[in-house]
Formats: C-alpha cells, sequence, structure tokens
C-alpha cells in the first residue's frame, strides 16, 4: 500500500490520479491533497476519500474548507500556502507525490519532497524546465524516482526500459500540433482565447491547452526530456503526428525506433507512475489498430510557432535563462486569457523578455530561480498589463 499526495488534486491530472486510487484501493491510500480555489469540488474530495491533510493556498477557500472540516468534526489537518505545500509534499507518511500544480508554484513543494526522499509522479513541467539541473542534483542525492506523467515523457521511459542509454541516438517527441496545425501566421493574427483552448485530442486546463495552442508546451516538453532523461537538444526532435496515438518514440544507435501507442488517455502514463516498475489492470480503452486508419508525421512549422524555437534556444543557453522564457510565457498567458493582447503577441512578449534579460550565470540555485523569476514577471506585468 502506498500513501499518495497529490498536488493540484481538483485538476485535470488529480482527479484523473483519483479514478485509479478509486480503482486500485488495495494498492493506494490518498493521504494529503492540495487546492486552490475551487471550494465545492475539494469539499466532495475531502468528503470521499478522508485525506488526514489538505494544504489549501487561497486564503478565502482555507478559511470555509477548515470551517467546514471542524463542523463535520473530520480528523483532518487543514494547511495554508505555501508552507502546507511543503508540509504536505514533505509528510514522513508519504510514499510518492503526484505534482500536478500548474506553473512555477510547484519547485518548492517538489524540490522538498525530493530532500524528504519522496518518489515524485512529475506532471507539473515547469519543476524540470526552471530548476531542471537543481532538480535532478537533488534526486541523485537522495536516490529518488522522477517518474513522469506527461503522456510524451511517460512514453520515452517506457521505450528506454530494458535498454542502455548509451544506445540511444534520438528522442523523438510527438505533438498533436494543436488547435492551429497548418496554419500560417497571417492566419493567427485575430484568433480567440476560445478558439485556442479547443485542444483537438486532448482535455486540459486552460494554461496548458493556450501553451499548446503555441506549440510552447511542446518546448517546455523538450527542456523537460533533456533534464529527464540526459539527452543533448540536438538530439530531441519534435514531430507532428496529428492523430496522437504515438505518444513518442526512441530512435537508437542501431537504427531501430521503438514507439508507445495507446489511446489518448492520460490515466495511462499516472497509473504506470504509481505503479512503478510494475503495469497493473487497464484502466483506459485499448486501441483497436483496424479503426486507427492512417499515422500520418509533418515537421514543426518553427517560424509560426515561435514559442517552440525559443524554447529550444532556451534550453540551450541553460543558465536561468528558461526561467525568463517559462515566467514570460505565463504572463503572456494569462493576459492573452484575459484577452489583454493579441495570440501571436505572446511569442513576441517571450522573445523581447528573453532578450531584456539576456542572462548568461550557470550559478543555478532555488533562489536565483526565485529572483530572476520575480524580476521578469514584474517586467512584463509593468510593460504589457496596460495595454
Amino acid at each position: 500500500m502506498k500513501n499518495v499526495c497529490i498536488l493540484g488534486v481538483t485538476g485535470s491530472i488529480g482527479t484523473q490520479t483519483l479514478e485509479i486510487i478509486r480503482k486500485e484501493k488495495d494498492n493506494f491510500s490518498l493521504l494529503a491533497v492540495s487546492a486552490n480555489t475551487t471550494y465545492e469540488k475539494t469539499i466532495e474530495i475531502i468528503c470521499e476519500f478522508k485525506p488526514r491533510y489538505a494544504a489549501i493556498t487561497d486564503k478565502n477557500n482555507y478559511e470555509k474548507i477548515k470551517e467546514f472540516c471542524k463542523l463535520k468534526d473530520f480528523k483532518i489537518e487543514i494547511l495554508y500556502g505555501m508552507d502546507g505545500l511543503i508540509t504536505i509534499a514533505s509528510l514522513p507518511m508519504v510514499d510518492i507525490v503526484v505534482t500536478s500544480l500548474v506553473g512555477m508554484v510547484g519547485l518548492r513543494p517538489t524540490l522538498s519532497a525530493i530532500c524528504a526522499g519522496k518518489d515524485i509522479a512529475l506532471a507539473n513541467k515547469e519543476t524540470l524546465v526552471v530548476g531542471g539541473q537543481l532538480v535532478m542534483s537533488e534526486a541523485k542525492k537522495h536516490n529518488v524516482k522522477i517518474l513522469p506523467v506527461d503522456s510524451e515523457h511517460g512514453a520515452i521511459f517506457q521505450c528506454l526500459q530494458g535498454n542502455d542509454m548509451n544506445d540511444i541516438d534520438k528522442i523523438l517527441l510527438t505533438a498533436s500540433g494543436g488547435p492551429f496545425r497548418g496554419r500560417k501566421k497571417e492566419e493567427l493574427t485575430n484568433v480567440t482565447s476560445k478558439e485556442a483552448l479547443n485542444h483537438p485530442k486532448w482535455n486540459m486546463g486552460r494554461k496548458i491547452s493556450i501553451d499548446s495552442a503555441t506549440l510552447m508546451n511542446k518546448g517546455l516538453e523538450v527542456i523537460e526530456a533533456h533534464w529527464l532523461f540526459n539527452m543533448e537538444y540536438d538530439n530531441i526532435n519534435v514531430i507532428v503526428h496529428p492523430q496522437s496515438y504515438i505518444h513518442s518514440m526512441v530512435e537508437y544507435r542501431d537504427g531501430s525506433v521503438i514507439a508507445q501507442l495507446a489511446c489518448t488517455d492520460m490515466k495511462l502514463p499516472i497509473q504506470y507512475a504509481l505503479n512503478y516498475p510494475l503495469r497493473n489492470k487497464n484502466i483506459i480503452d485499448k486501441l483497436d489498430f483496424f479503426s486507427i486508419g492512417n499515422l500520418t508525421f509533418e515537421k514543426p512549422d518553427y517560424e509560426t510557432f515561435i514559442c517552440l524555437k525559443l524554447a529550444y534556444k532556451a534550453g540551450e543557453i541553460g543558465g536561468l535563462m528558461p526561467t525568463i522564457l517559462n515566467a514570460a510565457n505565463e504572463i503572456a498567458v494569462d493576459l492573452f486569457l484575459k484577452d489583454r493582447i493579441k495570440f501571436l503577441s505572446i511569442g513576441d512578449i517571450v522573445e523581447e523578455t528573453m532578450d531584456k534579460f539576456n542572462v548568461n550565470t550557470k550559478d543555478v540555485t532555488l533562489e536565483s530561480i526565485l529572483e530572476m523569476d520575480s524580476q521578469v514577471r514584474k517586467y512584463v506585468n509593468n510593460k504589457y498589463n496596460l495595454l
């Protein structure tokens, strides 16, 4: 029996993790959860699973949930804010932490969990994007497994099993292409947030959906793959595969290519990460190869979707540049979702900010990451929030 902590329990990954726990009650117990502003959903989860700890990052929601649990006489400790996230991620009784928070907020609790010796089922890609060097170093130091939950990295992880890392030639990272695949810049000038949120294959949160539309999500995954699999950027290739049945591939030096295929359902990589190294009974539909039809592949359009090109550039520069990329993108996506900027301005803002903060330092510490993140957010907000 593994005791599970879910950071971001009400989001897409969090709720799908709950589905797995429901179906595998003999294998997993939900010990701790975190949530932000979703009061009703959080209460439902607490009532059903009765975790012993909950960390709430929204002040008003924290007070309401604390009062509810007191009235119901639930034996649960309600914690608040970042300190609460760090506390539940580091609990002695926790065996594995599912990090499904969105954005930079996931870095500190994930690092704390690693330092406490907890295995990580990682769905918060920003943790490795901004702190990959630090995170992987601490994971090695504390003998902690970083188990990828992204469908692409979960696929690569599976394709590597039983093989020698020295035999790898390339990682082939697949992308659906998002809702605007095939369009050119002039066709994207006036697209709305509603259109950008309409992903053709995956049901994701708002921020990740916009990142998918700009291909920044794939760019962040490239940086994540670099750290997870110790692979140079020249050997990480993005391939657009609209059908999304192949979740990623690994090409070996002898020319063999091993691919992982499955239906488009995030519960599979979550289940594999939770049960690793074992496989459990299927929780998703199995592929019907006779109904799939054709599998097609295309090159990414780096000129239209400049965020992918910028992510490669940030990763290759290294140091604090991925932090700059990520912070500028998070603010730009928020501005777009609030209809304050145009869709194509997201990439323009990221590029301009990377040029502005052309920092070449290799001194990557938690403190330097947080300081740079703060500086970039302040700059982008001050410059663009009044547009």
